[in-house]
């Protein structure tokens, strides 16, 4: 009897959560949400099959999805197998044509497709692409001494609006063309920004391994300007690799995205929680 009345209690619960949620499923029909996927969860079978699930389900009640993936980890790995050297300017890497072509291989091939798959076995559509298709993503190169390390400046969004009109859910892999043909090789996160603004997406969701923005106390700010997010930064309390995190957060918000949202990719439907609960998820940076 104890059991049954625990079931009732979750089904109640489940179902009011539900209910709650009819507003945010309102307010996010039809509405653009870029999400970066990278971290610990890509290396997780477990947390892959999740996001897939909350991305599918995302596009179930009316919203238009677009991932855009990282891959460095195993970018590394397969460099070190084929036994390719990389050399560092300012602790970047530099990517010459040998290191770019491990990096198309493993991010158009491996990772991007282990995604499609991960949302094809939840009963969604997704389909795989780069920045290089129908000419998605024009580039220059970011810095000369980097080599085919290329920063966005064109985005034409064409083609990602022809999937989401047949239900199709865009997955990016993060390499852009040169104006002369060229292979670059752009930051997922920038990518990811750039794609948002081009979209005037209504969400920018950056998932990372850490919780969201933290303050000087290291407690994590669940809403902040883009204002608060400057003075954050100059006086040391934004630091490491929090920084290109909220940088592309101002890029996109800049650019015409509504709000930018960095959270823990590792915490279990995280996307889902921040569109349609009360409380969200991670941090959240809004334009002002």
């Amino acid at each position: 009897m104890k059991k049954q009345t625990a079931m009732n209690r979750d089904w109640i619960a489940t179902a009011r959560t539900l209910s709650q949620a009819l507003p945010y499923l309102q307010r996010y029909e039809d509405a653009v949400v870029v999400v970066k996927f990278g971290g610990h969860a890509m290396g997780d079978d477990e947390a892959m099959e999740m996001f897939a699930r909350d991305i599918v389900l995302m596009r179930q009640v009316g919203v238009n999805p677009v991932i855009v993936h990282g891959g460095g980890p195993m970018i590394n790995e397969m460099l070190d197998r084929l036994a390719i050297k990389s050399e560092f300017v300012n602790g970047k890497r530099v990517t010459d044509a040998a290191t770019v072509e491990v990096v198309e291989m493993v991010l158009s091939g491996r990772v991007n497709k282990h995604i499609v798959q991960a949302i094809g076995s939840q009963g969604g559509k997704g389909v795989g692409l780069s920045g290089k298709d129908a000419k998605l993503m024009i580039c220059e190169p970011t810095d000369p001494s980097l080599g085919l390390v290329g920063t966005p400046v064109e985005i034409d969004t064409s083609i990602l609006r022809a999937m989401f009109a047949a239900d199709i859910i865009p997955v990016i892999a993060p390499l852009g063309m040169g104006r002369n043909g060229e292979t670059f090789n752009v930051n997922g996160d920038t990518a990811a920004g750039a794609i948002a603004a081009a979209l005037k997406a209504d969400r920018l969701l950056l998932l990372t391994d850490v919780a969201g923005v933290k303050n000087a106390a290291g407690e994590v700010v669940t809403e902040l300007t883009a204002t608060q997010i400057r003075e954050m930064t100059a006086d040391g309390t934004i630091a490491g690799g929090m920084i290109p995190k909220t940088e592309t957060a101002l890029m996109a918000i800049d650019g015409g995205v509504r709000a930018a949202v960095i959270l823990d990719g590792r915490a279990p439907n995280a996307t889902l929680l921040e569109l349609f609960t009360e409380h969200g998820a991670g941090s959240i940076i809004r334009k002002g």
